[in-house]
């Protein structure tokens, strides 16, 4: 019962107190007295200047009645409360506002569920009014430090404490829409806060189930489901609280998210932290995507002494930010994201071949096999990444990230890569090559050039077809499909797959168009280097089924993208290469391997011969093809490549009938009025410097020359030429090239020796007398051109 004064006592109080003792009733349960509290409004907004005295006599009643526990009271005082603040909008009520959040506080304060409760849904209706002006000074810390306590509550009643936890969801939600639309008064985006408020939130929604699998934008929850779901509520107000966020307060609504995911270990299994950014990529402005990826990106980099899997998921994390974000603005992250990426992947290579060192020294505990298996979950989710975010980049974009990556790859002899691998010794070295190889194929994929040049620079083209990348079948698989998605302009691939003879080709429905000129200048400049990957790729010994398809491929793209008459006649002399070359067998190949070459160039010379529609060339080839079925069907590729095929003992017995001759597909040629000349000149690879300095076995151990007899080549005799006359013993000095390499070996050691102890001034003078040296040569011919 409320202290009852006398009249004569009630008459001589203020009348804003006698209005405001009348609105409560004798007995609680009666609730507020209507008719009063009409007279009490009507006061306050007659009399707007009352309102402080007014709010500060409730605030005195309010908290005398918490303390005795007369909740019955406290309810009808706030109920008075919340309809004053709704009915007064004047300058006036800003210091009614500091009475009416005392009280709030107050009631939050309580252990009493029930008024906790209360306090929230009157700070949410407070939340709710608009004022005219704002108050700078007022801080809701208190607030926010409540409402977040409330979000963690373990009542022993799980009722209770799903209200309780709801109550303090929706309290922050009040405290966000009231502080965060002003711009002059941004503490609730304060560190602080934010640390209290979004783990808050996380802790709540982390009931959700099935969060990866929704695909979209998070769809926005129910009206019923808000106001009866934590997770739901929580989630809602998360997303609004991002919305919300402008550019400088992005990073402290984010980084709470890490430091939760960290402390709770959602990494692994990481279902909740792609749930999250899902829900924080697609509530804040596309704009700010690239901030939320630099983030991702900068605890991947704390992270990386953790365990492989808390790795793999924080990369699967940025392949979904990623992944929503190439829809939009990724901004000026593109290349550290690959950058990030392209180290991590060096990083899990190191730690692989590690612990692949330590198992065969005998070091290695039970766990050895299983962080292999792990770190092959990261490199597989980086490898991932970079193939969907390369491609969905423009192609401008795209073409620098293959330059970026290739130039990351590995290449003996060279040091052009960027990439440290000084510590991962030749296994992981190998692993690093195979692991950027498979990167760079996704990035390739789907990627469409006008001109191959744009698609292949000789920057690109010559660390790709590197012999550092054919010491393993894997990595001359990867080389080969990188090259197809380059060259595959009009989608042909599909049609090709599967090293197989064509009985019509026409039924392909190949798509081709005529070569361009800047096609036909790639082609005289890079021919040759193409055609020697293609003819080395063939006689390695550890080829499988695999290989030969995809060589198979490159030579077919290679004839309808880029061959013209001449190109084809190199083609054609490269398969004839490759047939004498498996007879021959100087690089005793196994006979599997052999037979499969002989396949390989059957295949080929059966689409050549279609696709440029020489009948005379198609007749010869498909009689061989036919008597290769009847006599010697492991001459085909649909035999050879079957399991459990029969193989010959040997080749050298076999008749010249299964064998395509040069001399019959000259002149078959030769009548179409294609310029046959170059046929009868044997195709040779050529010898590079990187054969010299490669670890794998090198061209020049066989045969490095390559002679063109044709008739426009022959020097006239007002020439010069310093060709040297061709002998036996000219030949021999040529093949045997270990004298060579001693040589050069000797002469690279002198240069060196002079450059370490040489004074610098006879080093410099020797440079300057011949700089002086080319200059008067240059003069000379100068001088003779104007004459």
């Amino acid at each position: 019962m409320p202290t009852r004064v006398c009249c004569c006592c009630s008459a001589l109080r203020p009348r804003y107190k006698r209005l405001v003792d009348n609105i409560f009733p004798e007995d609680p349960k009666d609730g507020l007295v209507k008719a009063d509290m009409e007279k009490l409004t009507f006061y306050a907004v007659s009399a707007p200047e009352k309102l402080d005295r007014i709010g500060s006599y409730l605030a005195e009643r309010l908290s005398r009645d918490v303390v005795r526990h007369r909740t019955g009271y406290v309810l009808i005082a706030m109920e008075a409360l919340d309809q004053l603040l709704m009915a007064c909008h004047s300058q006036s009520i800003k210091p009614f506002v500091e009475s009416f959040l005392h009280m709030v506080a107050k009631l939050l304060e309580s252990g009493e569920p029930k008024l906790q409760v209360l306090g929230t849904n009157s700070f949410v209706k407070f939340a709710n009014i608009e004022e005219d002006t704002p108050s700078y000074h007022r801080r809701y810390d208190f607030f926010v430090s409540r409402f977040s306590a409330m979000c963690h509550s373990y009542h022993s009643d799980p009722e209770i404490r799903t209200e309780i936890r709801i109550a303090g969801i929706r309290g922050i939600q009040g405290v966000v829409r009231k502080t965060v639309n002003d711009e002059l008064r941004a503490t609730i985006w304060e560190p602080q806060h934010m640390d209290k408020i979004v783990p808050s939130l996380l802790f709540n929604m982390q009931k959700i189930e099935e969060a990866d699998s929704r695909i979209g934008p998070p769809p926005s929850p129910s009206a019923a489901d808000k106001e009866e779901n934590p997770a739901v509520l929580a989630e809602n107000c998360f997303r609004e609280l991002l919305g919300r966020a402008s550019f400088g307060n992005m990073n402290n609504a984010v980084r709470p998210v890490f430091a939760h995911l960290d402390h709770h270990k959602l990494w692994d299994p990481n279902e909740f932290a792609v749930h999250c950014f899902k829900i924080i990529m697609y509530s804040i402005q596309a704009q700010y995507s690239h901030h939320v990826i630099q983030e991702i990106l900068g605890h991947l980099d704390a992270c990386k002494k953790d365990s492989p899997r808390v790795r793999a998921g924080i990369i699967q994390v940025l392949l979904e930010a990623v992944a929503i974000a190439a829809k939009g603005s990724i901004g000026p992250t593109v290349l550290e994201v690959f950058n990030t990426l392209l180290k991590h992947l060096r990083f899990s290579v190191e730690l692989e071949a590690n612990d692949l060192q330590a198992g065969s020294t005998g070091n290695a505990n039970l766990d050895t096999s299983s962080k292999d298996s792990d770190e092959k979950i990261v490199q597989n989710a980086v490898i991932q990444t970079i193939g969907f975010f390369g491609s969905n980049l423009p192609d401008y974009q795209r073409s620098e990230i293959m330059m970026f990556i290739m130039g990351k790859v590995p290449v003996f002899g060279t040091s052009t890569h960027t990439l440290d691998i000084s510590q991962l010794g030749d296994l992981g070295t190998r692993r690093i090559q195979i692991m950027l190889l498979r990167s760079l194929l996704m990035v390739t994929s789907g990627y469409k050039a006008k001109t191959i040049v744009t698609a292949l620079p000789g920057s690109f083209l010559d660390p790709l077809l590197s012999p550092s990348l054919m010491e393993d079948y894997e990595l001359r698989q990867l080389v080969l499909e990188v090259m197809h998605n380059l060259m595959d302009r009009h989608d042909n691939r599909a049609k090709l797959r599967g090293i197989r003879i064509i009985p019509d080709v026409a039924d392909l429905k190949i798509k081709r168009e005529k070569i361009c000129r800047q096609d036909t200048s790639f082609m005289k400049k890079n021919g040759q280097q193409l055609y020697r990957h293609i003819y080395l790729g063939c006689k390695e010994e550890d080829n499988v089924h695999k290989n030969y398809e995809l060589l198979y491929t490159s030579l077919a793209l290679i004839t309808i993208e880029l061959a013209n008459e001449e190109v084809v006649i190199d083609l054609i002399r490269l398969a004839i290469a490759l047939q004498d070359s498996a007879i021959i067998n100087e690089d005793n190949l196994p006979m599997f391997h052999r037979c499969g070459i002989m396949a390989l160039v059957a295949a080929y010379l059966n689409f050549v011969s279609q696709m440029i529609a020489v009948p005379a060339f198609c007749q010869h080839v498909s009689k061989v093809i036919e008597i290769r079925t009847m006599e010697a069907p492991y001459f085909l590729p649909e035999h050879i490549f079957r399991d459990k095929c029969m193989l010959p003992k040997s080749l050298e017995k076999h008749d010249k009938n299964l064998y395509f001759l040069t001399n019959k597909i000259a002149e078959s040629l030769g009548g179409s009025g294609y310029s046959v000349e170059r046929l009868s000149v044997p195709y040779v690879p050529q010898v590079t410097d990187e054969d010299r300095l490669s670890r794998r076995k090198s061209i020049v151990d066989t045969v490095s020359i390559q002679v063109d007899i044709l008739p426009n080549s022959i020097p006239s005799d007002d020439v010069v030429s310093n060709t040297e006359e061709i002998t036996f013993e000219a030949l021999k000095k040529a093949i045997d090239t270990s004298g060579m390499e001693e040589q050069e070996k000797e002469k690279r050691r002198l240069v060196i020796e002079k450059f370490q102890k040489a004074p610098f001034e006879e080093i410099a003078a020797q440079c300057e007398s011949k700089a002086n040296l080319l200059h008067d040569r240059l003069a000379q011919i100068l001088e003779l051109t104007i004459r």
